[in-house]
């Protein structure tokens, strides 16, 4: 019986399930911000990529 009192008066594993779910979803912020970012760097580097391939056309002879 002291046994399944003390296990009840345990928050250890709470906090450890608390400090998870923070983790998760610190981790689901971050993947969202990064997705966000790196659609708008691949199309930056796209443009960049065009200029200068229109640069490199035009220094030709």
């Amino acid at each position: 019986m002291k046994f399944f009192k003390n296990l009840i008066a345990d928050e250890q594993g709470a906090t450890a399930i608390e400090y998870g779910l923070i983790a998760a979803l610190i981790a689901v912020a971050a993947i969202t911000a990064m997705s966000g970012l790196g659609t708008q760097l691949s199309s930056t580097f796209n443009d960049v990529s065009g200029q200068l391939a229109a640069g490199e056309s035009t220094a030709t002879p």
